[in-house]
């Protein structure tokens, strides 16, 4: 149940950052939903991944090469998802990093006990 509330979240998430940054264009919530769905998917097997073949660059940058590996999976996902639209590299990172923002502080506000 928590996963299907994480996975409604992360799409509203997505809706809320396409009001916000012009960059990005989610069609209806039908496209958010399988959008969070793949983008869950992605970072749960494809970011470890590049993050442990990327560790080199990412030691030299201090950790901030992981976010231009989260703007190039928003960008992948957003590749192959009817529905969902990233115009660029610069729009894929304020928006991954405002979805990252946004779910956040929905997450906290969902479990907060």
């Amino acid at each position: 149940m928590k996963t299907i509330a994480y996975v409604l979240l992360v799409a509203l998430s997505l809706l809320i950052v396409d009001k916000i940054l012009p960059g990005i264009e989610v069609s209806n919530l039908y496209s958010a939903i399988i959008a969070a769905l793949v983008l869950g998917l992605l970072n749960v097997f494809v970011r470890p991944i590049i993050i442990l073949l990327t560790l080199p660059i990412t030691i030299l940058t201090l950790g901030l090469f992981t976010l231009v590996v989260n703007a190039l999976l928003f960008i992948f996902a957003a590749s192959f998802i009817e529905g969902f639209k990233v115009d660029g590299f610069v729009a894929a990172l304020l928006g991954s990093l405002l979805l990252s923002l946004i779910s956040t502080i929905g997450n906290n506000i969902l479990l907060k006990k």
